[in-house]
């Protein structure tokens, strides 16, 4: 069993209570489960021209969704974080010895196989375990 889960949360998807499952169901009732959501600010010249008001206010929103999204759920950390999303839940991962990542999974497109989706950068670079949750919907 896993003592420290770290389970990636797309706050637009609805895979999230699946991976959380599979979590609890990898670490028991001991380990301890962190629900971590990566916000993405805007890159490059679209930044230039927003406000940092409503920067702030989108990283406000996204800490009341995932808060939302797990209220109820007992023994979950929710942890939110500023970056580019796949980098971030592997330096999360290393920085906080996660021992095991559970991450939700589109069916891969055309364009996957190409740019990669998160959950595939994810398994090829972390240093720990990795479990791969398919969305059975298309």
């Amino acid at each position: 069993m896993y003592t420290k889960i770290l389970v990636p949360m797309a706050l637009d998807h609805d895979i999230s209570q699946h991976t959380l499952k599979v979590a609890r169901a990898l670490g028991g009732d001991s380990a301890e489960i962190i629900a971590l959501h990566v916000y993405e600010s805007p890159q490059g010249s679209a930044s230039a021209y927003l406000d940092k008001s409503l920067i702030k206010e989108g990283f406000a929103k996204a800490r009341k969704t995932l808060d939302a999204k797990l209220q109820g759920l007992e023994g979950i950390t929710p942890e939110l974080v500023k970056g580019h999303t796949a980098r971030s839940i592997i330096d999360y991962a290393n920085a906080n010895r996660i021992d095991c990542i559970v991450i939700g999974s589109h069916k891969p497109g055309l364009s996957d196989y190409f740019l990669g989706s998160t959950a595939a950068r994810v398994v090829r670079h972390a240093h720990c375990a990795v479990h791969v949750h398919r969305n059975s919907q298309p």
